[in-house]
């Protein structure tokens, strides 16, 4: 087995390499799910996240997430508080499903925050995504933020350089999605699949 975190900044292409390596054979664990699924209602991060927010966040006892960026973009502190509830119990989910893989399993950790949770000593390989801010704006528009919102997200997040120093291997992707797919290919084949098998006892 094998344990890949894939990080890069908002708008780089994290998913669209993260899918290409499942249609691969990898298994693919995206962080930003994770982190939904362990505050849906229901579970004692949502109880946590309202006893520590209010009921502002909350649109008909369902949690409004625009209403949670709102809060916690705005307010270094909150965002802070609001890591502390919802990191331990996403390393939590993540650590479950790396015990329920096959032993030769490639499992790629999707994970936007890699650098800012100095997580990657938990990994055995880091991939960083890059791409161009022109292009990544682009993107995050078609998806539809405005520039407000774009602007204050990559604001809170690492820089390239950051994400470059504690990779091992860096993929462009200001090309079309077949470049993309063929750094991915190379990767899997010639450097994770080979190390995942290595490492059965």
């Amino acid at each position: 087995m094998i344990k890949v975190a894939l990080t890069g900044g908002i708008g780089s292409g994290k998913s669209a390499a993260g899918d290409f390596f499942e249609d691969l054979g990898a298994v693919v664990v995206d962080a930003d799910q994770l982190a939904r699924d362990v505050i849906e209602r229901g579970t004692d991060g949502f109880d946590e996240l309202v006893a520590t927010f209010g009921d502002e966040i909350l649109t008909n006892g369902i949690l409004d997430r625009s209403k949670l960026g709102q809060v916690v973009f705005s307010d270094p502190g909150a965002r802070k508080t609001l890591e502390a509830i919802i990191h331990p119990r996403v390393a939590e989910a993540f650590d479950e499903i790396v015990e329920v893989s096959p032993e030769d399993a490639v499992i790629i950790y999707q994970i936007p925050i890699l650098v800012e949770t100095k997580g990657q000593d938990r990994f055995d390989y880091v991939i960083t995504v890059e791409a161009s801010l022109e292009n990544r704006i682009s993107r995050l528009k078609s998806r539809g933020l405005k520039g407000y919102e774009i602007e204050a997200r990559i604001k809170v997040q690492a820089t390239d350089e950051q994400r470059a120093e504690i990779a091992d291997l860096i993929f462009k992707n200001d090309g079309d999605l077949d470049s993309l797919l063929r750094q991915v290919e190379n990767v899997y084949e010639d450097v994770l699949l080979p190390r995942a098998r290595a490492n059965i006892s």
